[in-house]
């Protein structure tokens, strides 16, 4: 029991030491895209019609819908349904997969990950959004304080290589974020979107790759090791693989893509060593138009 506490206490110390520093990280990415007031909020037109609600303080004369207000005597706004889908579910996956980094100038996968959920979670925060993890362990809420929840809990790791998403928690008819390398078994995710599509959610599955991960720059006698040691292969002639090695990852590319046109959702990919507020602005778009936009 003592070796177990001598060695969580310098980890959790570690974890801890990177919470300030990823939380103004996520803060500053989030200050440089200036993206004024949340879409959900701008007058027009949004997604699918949900119903109708009467006139409260506040609304404009443009948002009436004169036809179904003039069938009562009272006024009614034609609303759709992003303007009551406001809780935005993420996900990031924690498995040793994503802790993969083929450069020492490059962030592993995990860092740009969870960069880009806190960075994402500040802007919908500050646009009043609800923001939650997957899962039971954070429902999702407004506020200051949920950004110092999300940020403990983004930095926790887990020791498998590869994890799928606990879709438990959806709030219906809300958005959702699911980001991973999906790498590993898709039957996970198969069976989250499927449940996630039943409820009325919709969203978006962002796949962050290291350059090497889609180059497959290897040449030569290579002992391949996934990050979690469960798994090892050595070749002599790591070349030989890169046209097979290539073939399956275009093929996983157009899986996720496919279970996204099926369920309704939006496929996203992003390289370690491009710019996190580029993939920032994307997906703040993807999210806030919603899938087809």
């Amino acid at each position: 029991m003592e070796d177990t506490v001598h060695t969580l206490r310098p980890r959790a110390e570690a974890e801890a030491a990177r919470l300030p520093p990823l939380l103004a990280r996520a803060e500053h990415l989030a200050g440089t895209v200036l993206l004024g007031e949340h879409g959900r909020r701008r007058a027009g037109q949004g997604d699918d019609f949900w119903q109708y609600r009467p006139v409260q303080q506040g609304d404009s004369r443009r948002m009436i819908d004169w036809r179904r207000s003039a069938r009562s005597d009272a006024q009614f706004v034609r609303q759709r349904e992003w303007q009551i889908a406001q809780s935005v579910m993420l996900w990031v996956d924690p498995a040793a997969s994503m802790r993969f980094s083929s450069d020492k100038g490059l962030p592993d996968k995990a860092d740009r990950a969870r960069l880009l959920a806190l960075a994402i979670s500040v802007l919908l925060l500050r646009g009043g959004e609800r923001v939650g993890l997957t899962g039971t362990a954070l429902p999702p809420r407004r506020g200051q304080a949920q950004l110092a929840r999300l940020t403990q809990a983004l930095t926790l790791d887990s020791e498998e290589d590869y994890a799928s998403p606990d879709m438990a928690g959806l709030v219906p008819h809300g958005r959702a974020l699911l980001i991973s390398d999906f790498m590993g078994d898709l039957a996970g995710l198969r069976a989250a979107l499927t449940k996630a599509a039943d409820r009325g959610v919709r969203g978006v599955i962002y796949q962050v790759l290291d350059p090497a991960e889609e180059a497959f720059p290897y040449r030569g006698r290579t002992i391949f090791e996934s990050m979690g040691g469960t798994l090892a292969h050595e070749t002599l002639k790591a070349n030989d693989l890169r046209d097979r090695y290539l073939e399956r990852l275009a093929e996983r590319k157009a899986e996720l893509a496919a279970l996204c046109a099926a369920t309704g959702w939006r496929h996203g990919l992003h390289h370690t060593g491009d710019s996190a507020q580029s993939a920032l602005l994307w997906l703040y778009r993807a999210i806030d138009k919603g899938v087809g936009a």
